[in-house]
């Protein structure tokens, strides 16, 4: 039992300690949303955490679904543009509430949705429910860009 669940418990354990590690780096900094002038639409702080946790824990299980087929194909190169998608998306915080470089954080986020993207479309080819369980994210990253060009012209 443990053998087939321990590739899920470790990517869902990878997952949100990207983004728990990412948080506390910007924790200091984060009460500075509510000083911006923000667009219409724009969630209260309390909703970020817990839509971000959802979302790496699907990141976790979906990940862990294309990690389990290794033996029936290449998972190499999808699993390669999720470790960078992760990446990227730790440091996006970074850029936007340390850094305050709100222009950087657009740009570096439209990095992050194309790479969401192609991580889809990997993902999908390999075990199309681990791409599809990617797609929310894809949904709150694109939201996430409206929010950050507008606080960006607003501010």
């Amino acid at each position: 039992m443990w053998q087939k669940i321990k590739p899920y418990v470790i990517s869902i354990a990878i997952a949100l300690a990207v983004g728990g590690l990412s948080a506390v780096f910007t924790s200091g900094n984060m009460n500075m949303y509510d000083t911006l002038n923000r667009p219409p639409l724009s969630p209260p702080m309390w909703l970020f955490p817990v839509v971000w946790s959802i979302l790496f824990i699907l990141m976790g299980v979906s990940s862990a679904m294309v990690y389990v087929k290794k033996d029936e194909t290449d998972v190499s190169g999808a699993l390669k543009v999720y470790a960078l998608q992760l990446i990227v998306n730790f440091f996006w915080s970074i850029i936007f509430f340390n850094m305050r470089a709100y222009l950087f954080a657009v740009v570096w986020l439209a990095l992050l949705w194309i790479l969401i993207l192609i991580m889809i479309i990997s993902f999908r080819k390999i075990k199309p429910l681990a791409g599809y369980l990617q797609i929310p994210y894809l949904v709150w990253v694109s939201f996430a860009l409206y929010l950050t060009i507008m606080i960006y012209l607003l501010n």
